[in-house]
């Protein structure tokens, strides 16, 4: 580097150039490590991060001063200890968590325990093997893009180690291993679309597969709801085929609640039947809503669909099962990324009769719990019938101060009486279950039912994503000839709960108690801003990456290879058509390399001297070097004559290629001159 570049370059720079070879390289090595084992440090127990982080200081300080690497003696039995706090933290050595934290944990050990060459190929390798262990956590686009910089970094690194002379700067080593990357990513690619894939999570340990994930339960009880309505983690994206439904008829059915036993609602086991085997007795009218779902993994057999998804009919493909409730389930916990498609009906008529277990199911309250709440019933019941007694109902939540909030105060033993006598504040699932309590209270029966309301429309791709905070409760009770009724108590308390969504029914707080920032809240939730058009292309391109590359499943891949293979033919002439494009790509890439590479003069004059000497029936074996050659035509009889000048060009080509260039002949035109020479 120039005076004026060392002089401009700043301090870290400077710095670094002082460094010796051996020094900056193992350095570059540490580097490289942290950025394989950094994303691990959020899912890995403390004292392991903690652990990893001292021992690449260790590492860093053992480089910097030149001292030797620690002994043998000291290095194991911190190694056995650190092993076993893996165990004492995950009860295990195997499964998903606890090998990701041994390896991250070898890997940093091992950056102590290198002595060789091939400890170095080790710690590289064990790095690209730790590295992919992040799709364990997360598979995200980010994910992605920094797995690529740190592919990138490990390549750069591995280059680094294998040069014998100068070192390229640091940037060109980069630009070199990001072009060797993007050599390969044509493979990977045709590898991703045409090899067979497995359904199911490769590193799928029971334990692991079934590990709990956040979701919708199949129990309510004041307050349980709570927690998912401060979520912001996607349940599922739906793709409608035609008009979006209104906000406020976006009821997604999931799990029905019967049995109350006074603090918690539970469901009823009840057989399950494949579509269109059951007597679902259920009618639908007008035109079917199309759409398709792309539900994230929840580790429960519940499926949500659009109230009143065709129960003859629900998911094509899918097998699921319908309950006499109508639920719908999966025959199989969903630990994968799943998707159908279905179609609703906004206006139906649902189970218009019932048999008599099934209406003492649904009149069934315990004894001895709030007896408060049953007077009430008597005082509010109607002559006109179950719809005019939900209306009695309705109107006491919308005149006498109920309100809707996510911090509804403690409720005792009879938690009704509380709610509708006392506190008078609650989500959903108090409105929904004192509703219900009601309803059989007056002798109509009645059920809750649990699942999501709304859905955010997000207008770049299309999709609606409802999240974990759209989580609701509602309530049906049913009439003589006209079946189950949906009756939502929420929406006479919380009207913009379901004309909205969450957000516009509670009201807005500024963190921390700052006021000033109510406007930039505001700001945010404002679909036309620009901070709002910004997130919803994010989230469209993230939705992208989840529909092509993330569920590209075994069915997927199936479908995808028969299109391909129909419109070439047949699967073989697709085969030979790729196989070729391959083939084709790879003889490209290697014209285009030797291009980039100048011929040696050297040898291109030695080449010649060899055509000559083939001519003249002395041909070169190709075994044979320049000396071993020399010796062979000195002793072959005959070209007596220029047998002296052969010898010689073949001692001074020996020189100028495997021997230190003497003064005289360092310049490439003298060397030329000279070899030419000894042709002539």
């Amino acid at each position: 580097m120039s005076a004026h570049g060392a002089a401009s370059a700043g301090p870290l720079a400077r710095w670094a150039q002082r460094l010796t070879r051996d020094k900056a390289d193992t350095l570059l090595l540490l580097a490289a490590a942290l950025l394989v084992l950094a994303p691990h440090f959020g899912h890995l127990p403390p004292w392991t991060s903690a652990v990893i982080c001292c021992v690449l200081l260790w590492r860093g300080a053992i480089t910097l001063r030149g001292r030797r690497m620690p002994p043998l003696w000291l290095l194991l039995p911190v190694s056995l200890l650190a092993m076993g706090g893996v165990y004492l933290s995950f009860r295990t050595l195997l499964g998903r968590d606890a090998g990701v934290a041994m390896l991250a944990l070898l890997l940093a050990f091992k950056l102590l325990e290198m002595h060789a060459r091939r400890d170095l190929f080790v710690v590289i390798f064990l790095s690209f093997f730790l590295l992919l262990t992040n799709f364990f956590y997360s598979q995200s686009i980010f994910t992605g893009l920094c797995m690529v910089a740190t592919i990138i970094v490990l390549l750069a690194t591995l280059m680094t180690f294998q040069y014998t002379g100068a070192v390229p700067p640091l940037r060109q080593r980069l630009l070199v291993a990001g072009k060797i990357f993007l050599a390969a990513a044509p493979l990977a690619v045709v590898l991703f679309f045409a090899f067979p894939r497995i359904q199911g999570p490769l590193w799928g340990l029971p334990g692991d597969a079934r590990s709990a994930r956040s979701g919708i339960s199949d129990t309510m009880s004041p307050g349980s709801m709570t927690g998912l309505a401060l979520s912001d983690e996607v349940a599922y994206r739906v793709r409608f085929f035609g008009p979006l439904p209104p906000q406020n008829q976006l009821y997604w059915r999931g799990i029905v609640l019967s049995n109350y036993d006074g603090s918690t609602w539970t469901r009823t086991e009840r057989p399950r039947y494949r579509a269109g085997e059951s007597n679902s007795r259920a009618s639908v009218l007008g035109e079917p809503l199309r759409h398709e779902v792309t539900m994230e993994p929840t580790g429960k057999r519940w499926l949500f669909a659009l109230e009143l998804t065709n129960p003859n009919l629900p998911m094509p493909g899918l097998g699921a099962g319908l309950s006499d409730e109508f639920e719908f389930i999966s025959r199989e916990p969903v630990h994968q990324r799943l998707r159908y498609q279905a179609s609703a009906y906004l206006s139906y008529r649902l189970q218009p009769s019932l048999d008599g277990a099934q209406l003492a199911r649904a009149l069934r309250l315990p004894d001895g719990y709030n007896p408060r709440t049953l007077a009430l019933a008597a005082t509010l019941r109607q002559p006109g019938g179950p719809a005019d007694s939900a209306q009695a109902v309705l109107r006491m939540f919308r005149t006498q101060q109920f309100s809707y909030t996510l911090e509804p105060p403690l409720l005792g033993r009879n938690a009704v009486d509380d709610f509708l006598f006392g506190s008078k504040a609650g989500f959903c699932e108090h409105y929904a279950g004192a509703f219900v309590v009601l309803m059989r209270a007056m002798g109509v029966p009645a059920r809750v039912v649990t699942g999501y309301q709304g859905g955010e429309l997000n207008p770049v791709d299309g999709y609606l994503t409802v999240r974990q905070s759209d989580a609701h409760a509602w309530a049906e009770i049913w009439a003589e000839g006209q079946g189950w009724l949906r009756v939502d108590p929420t929406s006479a308390v919380a009207p913009e709960r379901i004309n909205q969504g969450l957000g516009r029914a509670l009201p807005q707080q500024a963190p921390f108690g700052l006021t000033g920032l109510d406007g930039l809240m505001n700001f945010a939730n404002d679909s036309n801003s620009w901070l709002a058009k910004l997130r919803f292309r994010a989230l469209a391109v993230n939705n992208a990456w989840n529909q092509w590359v993330l569920d590209y499943n075994p069915d997927r891949q199936s479908s995808f290879l028969a299109e391909l293979s129909g419109a070439f033919g047949n699967w073989r002439s697709g085969a030979a058509l790729a196989a070729s494009a391959l083939l084709a790509l790879a003889m490209l890439q290697l014209r285009k390399r030797r291009a980039l590479v100048p011929p040696d003069p050297v040898d291109a004059v030695y080449a010649a001297f060899c055509r000559i000497m083939a001519r003249r029936g002395m041909a070169r074996a190709p075994h044979e070097g320049p000396h071993s050659y020399a010796r062979r035509l000195q002793a072959m009889a005959g070209q007596e004559d220029k047998k002296e000048a052969m010898l010689a060009f073949l001692e001074l080509y020996g020189a100028l290629k495997y021997a230190a260039p003497a003064d005289e002949i360092t310049a490439p035109a003298k060397r030329l001159a000279i070899l030419l020479k000894r042709i002539q």
